[in-house]
Formats: C-alpha cells, sequence, structure tokens
C-alpha cells in the first residue's frame, strides 16, 4: 500500500520570538497539532486537481527574513501597511492615528489585546477545508489587528503590500485579522507581489468579523512571480445587516490556491463575491469558495470567470449551503471560463446544498472558446487578429474588473491584464 505524504517536521518549528506571550503559546499549540498532518493528495476532495502542484520541499520550511527592499509598494492613493516577508515593516508604513480605529501589529499588541485576539484568530475558518491555514496558525511570526469601533469610517482606503524577497529558499506567513464594529466602514486592499527566484512558499490568512450593519470591501491582487507557491484562507463572519464584498484578481503561478469562506450568521446580511483569474504556460490557479447561509433573509451573489491559455490549468470550486433556519434565503453563482488552446484545462464545480423550502438559488458554469465569428468581424474591420483576440478577451473578464471600487487598483488590474493578453495572443 503506498504511504500517505506527512508535512515535513521541518515546518513545525516556527522562527521569531518577538510576539507577545498569548500569541506564541496559540502558535506552539498550533504547532503540535500539525504533527503527522497529511498533505493533500488527488484522493482529497477539495485537492483534487491542484495537488499535484504542491512541492515542499525542506529548505522551503525555512523562514525568510524580514529584509529587504520595497517594490512597487511606495505610493499608493490611501493608507499604507507594508510587510515583507510576513512581518510588518513599520517605516516603510503609512497610516494616522485615527479616533475608534485601531491598526497594530501583532508584536505590538500588549498582552491582554494579545490573549483576547489569540482566542479568536481562526474562528472564522472552517480548517477541514482550509488546511494550510492550520500551517499558518503554527509559523506566523507578526500580523496585522485592524479594529474598527462601532460606527467608525476609514476615509481611504487601507493597502496591505505584501511583498516576498526571495532571495533564497523558504516561506512566510503573513495574517491579518479584522473586527470591524457595528456600522462601522473600511475598504481594505490586498496586494500580493515578489522579487528574487528561489523557490518559496506564501501561506496567507486573512480574517473578517462584521458586526451589525458593518461595510466592508475587501480587494486582493495576486501577482507574484513565477517561483512563488501561494496557498491563500480568507475567513469571513457577518452579523445582522452586515455586507461583505470581495473583488479577486489572480495570475497564475506554479500554485496558487485561495479560500474564501463566508458565514451569514445574522438576518439580512449580503455578500458579494467577484473574482477573476487568468494562466498561461503551464500555470495553476485553483478557487475554492464557500458560502454558508445559517440566517434567514440573507442575499449573496458570486461570479467567478477564468481565463486558461497554453497547457495551463485553473479550478473554480464554488459551494453555497443554505442551512435550515435560513428561510428566505436568496443566493446566486455564476462562474463563467475562456479556454484559449486545445492544451489549456479548466474544471469548475458549483455547488448548492438547500435544507430549507422557501428559498431562491440559482447556480450556472460555462466552458468555451473565443467566438471566431467575432474575432472574424473584427479583423473585417481592419483590426489585427492579435488584437481582436485582446480585445475579446478582456470584454469577456471586463465587466468585472469595472466593479472594483478603487480606481487606481482597477487600472492596475486593467492593465496587468490587458499585458497578460498581449503576451499570450503574441503569436496570433
Amino acid at each position: 500500500m503506498k504511504s500517505v505524504p506527512m508535512l515535513s517536521s521541518a515546518f513545525l518549528h516556527p522562527a521569531g520570538e518577538t510576539l507577545p506571550e498569548p500569541l506564541l503559546a496559540l502558535r506552539k499549540e498550533r504547532a503540535s497539532a500539525l504533527v503527522d498532518m497529511p498533505l493533500p493528495t488527488r484522493k482529497t476532495e477539495n485537492w483534487k486537481y491542484s495537488s499535484k502542484y504542491l512541492k515542499l520541499a525542506d529548505d522551503m520550511a525555512i523562514s525568510l527574513p524580514a529584509e529587504g527592499k520595497t517594490g512597487n509598494s511606495l505610493a499608493v492613493p490611501g493608507y499604507k501597511v507594508v510587510f515583507i516577508n510576513g512581518v510588518m515593516i513599520p517605516e516603510a508604513s503609512e497610516y494616522p492615528d485615527l479616533d475608534g480605529i485601531q491598526i497594530t501589529s501583532f508584536s505590538d499588541l500588549d498582552s491582554d489585546k494579545a490573549k483576547a485576539l489569540a482566542a479568536k484568530l481562526g474562528s472564522t475558518l472552517n480548517h477541514d477545508q482550509a488546511q494550510f491555514a492550520r500551517l499558518n496558525g503554527a509559523r506566523f511570526e507578526d500580523g496585522l489587528f485592524i479594529r474598527l469601533k462601532p460606527g467608525a469610517v476609514l476615509d481611504q482606503p487601507l493597502f496591505i503590500i505584501h511583498e516576498t524577497n526571495a532571495d533564497a529558499s523558504g516561506s512566510a506567513y503573513p495574517r491579518i485579522f479584522v473586527e470591524s464594529g457595528a456600522n462601522s466602514q473600511l475598504t481594505l486592499v490586498e496586494e500580493y507581489i515578489s522579487s528574487g527566484d528561489a523557490q518559496v512558499l506564501v501561506n496567507t490568512v486573512t480574517e473578517f468579523s462584521l458586526a451589525d450593519g458593518a461595510n466592508v470591501t475587501s480587494i486582493r491582487l495576486n501577482m507574484e512571480g513565477e517561483n512563488v507557491q501561494h496557498i491563500g484562507a480568507t475567513g469571513v463572519l457577518q452579523q445582522r445587516s452586515s455586507r461583505f464584498e470581495s473583488h479577486c484578481v489572480g495570475f497564475g503561478g506554479p500554485l496558487r490556491r485561495h479560500d474564501l469562506q463566508v458565514r451569514l450568521e445574522g438576518e439580512g446580511a449580503e455578500t458579494k463575491l467577484n473574482g477573476v483569474v487568468v494562466t498561461q504556460g503551464k500555470q495553476h490557479y485553483d478557487n475554492h469558495t464557500s458560502i454558508d447561509h445559517v440566517a434567514a433573509h440573507c442575499n449573496s451573489e458570486e461570479t467567478y470567470r477564468n481565463i486558461a491559455a497554453d497547457q495551463s490549468h485553473a479550478v473554480f470550486n464554488g459551494r453555497i449551503h443554505i442551512h435550515q433556519d435560513a428561510q428566505k434565503s436568496n443566493a446566486d453563482m455564476n462562474n463563467k471560463n475562456l479556454l484559449l488552446s486545445n492544451g489549456a484545462e479548466i474544471d469548475t464545480k458549483p455547488e448548492l446544498e438547500i435544507y430549507a423550502d422557501d428559498v431562491k438559488c440559482a447556480h450556472g458554469a460555462t466552458i468555451g472558446q473565443l467566438d471566431e465569428t467575432s474575432v472574424f468581424y473584427l479583423v473585417s474591420r481592419g483590426i489585427g487578429r492579435r488584437q481582436a483576440n485582446v480585445l475579446l478577451t478582456m470584454a469577456f473578464i471586463n465587466e468585472l474588473v469595472q466593479q472594483i471600487p478603487v480606481e487606481a487598483v482597477r487600472e492596475t488590474a486593467q492593465a496587468r491584464l490587458s499585458d497578460f493578453f498581449e503576451q499570450t495572443f503574441q503569436e496570433a
């Protein structure tokens, strides 16, 4: 019988002792729980299409040092916090001391606040579905705690720049916890970038806890280099009449994985999830989303679009679970996919699990190729075939990109996507 691969013990020894004692104790406890943790295989249902891309050499277990120059993170249209290899860099960060809003690194929390935070870390996630969030819980060296008091409003977007400096093999474990008080408002932008050519693992966790009436917008840009394996998880808990909006734009790599879990626990809560993924070469990207309707009168809307070129591979697995008491739920999920070559592969699996009888739910998924008639039409009007392909492909995702509410992020995403398609169709 073939043995099941296990997480190497090299990954169970976190570095750095700068965290407050309650967080160090939590980290030690969760590291102990990872002993003999099996790695996902093709028989692991939620890693069925991605397990073969996971490569965890022992030299990647070394924590990357928090040093190096920050890249394109110096000028953003809002407040910013810079992380290098999972550790906050105060001298590169710029945000004001605002009344009712706390923005603090884990390392700077006093013992009482650290103890309170330790009790909440991981509370938004189903770790059976987001297995690698456990590894983050055992290895994080720093993190960012954001707390908005009731009624507090952050007047500009807060940019979190996660930069990985991969001058040597290793790993980084960024962590964020957002506690949004009643009727508070926040727009959070996470940008993942990298420099250096060594093979590294970036394992991230971001958590949002929304009180009654809170309004949070989350924007996530994954733009790391070809040498970076990225496994991320985002957990969201929503109370009565809260609203959570997510916009994710991801570029493929050797392994890209994002688990997004939303739990609607209060009546009248609403969530909207948008996602765009593009892959080329032999890249891979896997989006797993889960929305749990626990309370009645909640709405969810989810739209993801994937584009795969060359021999690349994209995955979408979206699950909506309507619990028995979640009457009057309204849920809609849509996934559209575009194959740009015969060698590309896209796997899509929308799931509905309904235990209430008075609900409105719908889901749909399509996979297709560029319409040759549309390409011919544009070419016949004097547009080059390459440019026609670029225009039609951008049109496929532009509806979602245009919904990104921060102009600078929207323009960055459009420029990067346009460059991506120009490269993809350079032989056309």
